[in-house]
């Protein structure tokens, strides 16, 4: 079930071909800020950019509970869901901390139930690497395929390397997540407070846009004139609130 380089190397996956998709999956999750987003787009190029795989998944728990998967294929995505049991490669894989492999699912298999409903769903063959995301989320890639021996110990190679570069862009897209929800709250409470409140309603009034976009108008002020926020807020609100001369 692990990994064993003496096997033969007989397809053509290789080191230019592993690059090329590490590129192509930062290039893809550098900027996304959700980290549900980020899985679906992992699986995706995962399954796109590796030749012989014909699906992609992955298994995520959170503290321990399962906190969903994502899935190239949703007609398969079961296979990647705890909910159907915890029985799976991707369970073995979290649990022993190892890579986990089965190259013909027709063979007796340490997941009976989990490799009929895999056999039913036309996947014969499959690969499942541990993921560390952060100290909340762990989780696994399961690379498919729909031929039995088609994933070979190069593909093991390459999974275990998707697996350590997509821990890294999974756990800055968790960050970012976490970052904007905080960023949320600040609004929220910025926007409740009186002064800035008072200031951010003025500047709706004056350019007809939402409350975030007015907020963002005024920490843009504070920005170029490098004086606090609320200074800004309590000027705009004294000058708009003035008598004007007649």
């Amino acid at each position: 079930m692990n990994l064993d380089t003496r096997e033969p190397m007989i397809d053509t996956l290789g080191v230019l071909e592993t690059a090329a998709l590490l590129r192509e999956l930062t290039a893809g999750l550098i900027a996304v800020d959700g980290f549900d987003e980020a899985l679906d787009r992992l699986v995706r190029i995962a399954r796109d950019a590796v030749p012989g795989v014909d699906c992609c998944g992955f298994t995520a728990l959170r503290a321990g509970e399962p906190a969903g998967v994502a899935a190239s294929d949703p007609a398969r995505a079961e296979l990647d869901d705890l909910r159907h049991g915890p029985d799976t490669p991707a369970m073995t894989a979290i649990r022993r901390r190892e890579m986990i492999t089965a190259a013909d699912l027709a063979e007796e298999s340490p997941w009976p139930a989990w490799a009929e409903r895999a056999r039913g769903l036309g996947v014969h063959g499959v690969i499942s690497a541990p993921v560390d995301v952060d100290d909340q989320v762990i989780g696994a890639i399961n690379l498919y395929a729909e031929s039995a021996g088609a994933l070979t110990p190069r593909h093991q190679l390459t999974a275990m390397l998707l697996a350590e570069h997509a821990g890294l862009l999974l756990a800055a897209a968790r960050d970012r997540e976490r970052q904007a929800a905080r960023a949320d709250q600040l609004d929220t409470t910025l926007l409740a407070e009186g002064v800035v409140g008072q200031a951010v309603g003025v500047i709706m009034t004056q350019r007809g846009c939402p409350a975030p976009e007015a907020l963002d108008v005024l920490r843009s002020a504070a920005s170029s004139l490098d004086i606090p926020l609320r200074e800004v807020a309590e000027r705009l609100v004294l000058t708009v609130s003035r008598p004007r001369d007649n």
